[in-house]
């Protein structure tokens, strides 16, 4: 068992519990899964970028990532049904924990200028998302074979009703926000 998941059960459960008077332990919010993703747009064509970065994502992640393709066909983006456009990943149970560990101690100090992440990036059921503008940060990328930089974005899903919930529940985690203004 990850460092963050014992923590989550023998810490910050009680925590959760004693501010929001839960009843039923069913409703203490809990991370659900970790969906990384990577758009490629029209350079997704072009099958040596495409295996550059599919096998970026799986080094960052620790999993094969999904293609994902095009459901419509847009003539003003030149982009037809079935073309492929992105990577995503979805992290789930131990390799979530180690995934998000590792995102919190070791790739967010890396990020220069780096003040906090932004407490808005909410959504109104709970979920967090936020964007890496390159993959330099993450400690599996060797500088001397990146040929371009690509940025992600990653989500975390929690099974928390509202926004306030889930900001106390990651904030506890161990998430750096900046302060709200």
């Amino acid at each position: 068992m990850s460092n963050l998941k014992r923590q989550y059960l023998e810490i910050i459960i009680p925590k959760l519990v004693e501010k929001f008077q839960y009843v039923n332990k069913h409703q203490i919010p809990k991370l659900e899964k970790i969906k990384v993703s990577c758009g490629l747009g029209l350079n997704a064509q072009n099958r040596v970028f495409l295996q550059k970065a599919t096998e970026e994502l799986r080094l960052i992640t620790g999993q094969q990532p999904i293609l994902t393709s095009a459901k419509k066909s847009v003539a003003g983006f030149k982009i037809r049904e079935g073309m492929p456009l992105g990577l995503t990943v979805t992290l789930r149970r131990e390799k979530m924990y180690a995934f998000l560990e590792k995102f919190i101690h070791l790739v967010l100090p890396r990020i220069r200028d780096f003040r906090g992440l932004n407490p808005l990036n909410f959504d109104k059921d709970g979920n967090y998302n936020l964007g890496i503008s390159e993959q330099l940060v993450f400690p599996e990328i060797d500088y001397d074979n990146v040929e371009q930089r690509r940025g992600f974005n990653i989500t975390i899903v929690t099974t928390a009703k509202n926004s306030t919930e889930s900001f106390f529940l990651l904030k506890e985690v161990g998430l750096p926000f900046a302060k709200k203004e």
